[in-house]
């Protein structure tokens, strides 16, 4: 089939349909639609640059309650190996942040059955009082879906709770698929409702939050386009995701990795990142996943769609335990970045540019 048509719609401003997107997602000509979701990234960002963020993945425990088939970090309550991070042990991590020129925390954990809503709030509380000005991405739908079931709170009061307490924004895990058809195949957690109404939520009181898909976990081409079209409502409705980010399941390790035999390739991730970026025609980010498809393949996705190669990624232990296994330091992204024709510049969690003295002055203001 000729795909050339419904790009050439789209380079024109007409919104893609549903249908389009199914027919884009099932063609092999990659190439044309690399170069228009790269034509739809260079009329977003005309400046040419391309942003990086100097964080860290901080798990503050690995207890979960639910069973995710493809999930590799989660431990089981009362299991040898489980752990809850203290708060010295915590601000241990930012301080190392901090001092690499970091300007937030990605902070996320399992689904502890003891956490109420008083444990969040005191752990941002400290936070934020130690720590003014250092922006915490905390958290995410299944986990304050989690907090519901326990303190008996409805999503928007716990998120205005949250943010009052000091939460910066929050980060769009446990998507995964959303259909539940995919979703209950292999997880226990929220459903794709729930999943929504918690962003609902969330941009309701005012913060903002970054939208993902992992797909590759037994998932079809309907039950991705059906994802892209739930994010994409959503963001009409509300306007608060700041990015949309896919990548690949990664197996290593994992009970669902040994029952799946076909597994994305890159050429799969490269269509789904570029019809991405012309489907979500209300999303201005679409970040390049590296730390799952390596640091090759994250630099020739920046070609596809993608304006931002994401995080340095100073620690990282979820997708890491399933296998992915790449790192990069601030050097090698700006390197990768300028080496694909782009300006490598810093950015913060709401994709706000970061000036080198500014960086500076903030770190050493937080330090003190």
């Amino acid at each position: 089939m000729n795909i050339q048509p419904i790009l050439d719609r789209v380079l024109a401003g007409e919104r893609m349909t549903v249908e389009e997107c199914t027919l884009l997602l099932e063609s092999h000509d990659i190439a044309p639609m690399g170069a228009a979701a790269d034509e739809i990234r260079a009329r977003r960002h005309p400046d040419n640059i391309v942003t990086y963020i100097i964080d860290r993945n901080v798990n503050y425990t690995n207890v979960c309650n639910v069973v995710c088939t493809f999930c590799a970090f989660y431990r089981r309550p009362g299991a040898p190996d489980t752990y809850v991070r203290t708060f010295d042990e915590i601000c241990q991590k930012i301080d190392e942040t901090i001092a690499l020129g970091g300007t937030g925390v990605l902070m996320q954990g399992g689904l502890h059955p003891d956490f109420g809503i008083e444990w969040y709030e005191d752990l941002l509380r400290s936070l934020r009082d130690r720590y003014p000005g250092f922006q915490l991405h905390c958290f995410s739908p299944p986990e304050i879906h989690n907090i519901h079931l326990i303190s008996k709170l409805d999503y928007e009061t716990i998120m205005a709770r949250l943010k009052a307490a000091g939460l910066y924004s929050l980060p769009g895990g446990g998507a995964e698929i959303l259909d539940d058809e995919v979703r209950k195949r292999v997880s226990t957690k929220c459903t794709t409702d729930e999943w929504l109404d918690v962003m609902r939520a969330v941009h309701r009181v005012g913060l903002r939050s970054t939208a993902t898909m992992m797909f590759g976990i037994g998932d079809r081409i309907e039950h991705r386009v059906r994802h892209l079209q739930r994010i994409r409502d959503l963001q009409d409705e509300t306007g608060g995701f700041t990015a949309f980010i896919p990548w690949t399941f990664q197996r290593e390790n994992t009970a669902l990795g040994r029952r799946i035999k076909d597994e994305p390739t890159g050429v799969d991730y490269l269509k789904m990142l570029a019809v991405s970026r012309l489907f979500l025609d209300n999303i201005e980010n679409f970040q390049s996943s590296w730390l799952t498809q390596g640091l090759r393949l994250g630099q020739v996705a920046l070609r596809f769609g993608a304006n931002d190669m994401g995080s340095i990624m100073i620690e990282e232990n979820v997708v890491s335990a399933a296998g992915a296994h790449n790192r990069a330091d601030e050097q090698m992204l700006q390197f990768l970045i300028r080496e694909a024709g782009f300006i490598p510049q810093q950015r913060d969690i709401l994709y706000e540019h970061v000036n080198g003295h500014k960086k500076a002055q903030k770190a050493q203001k937080i330090i003190s």
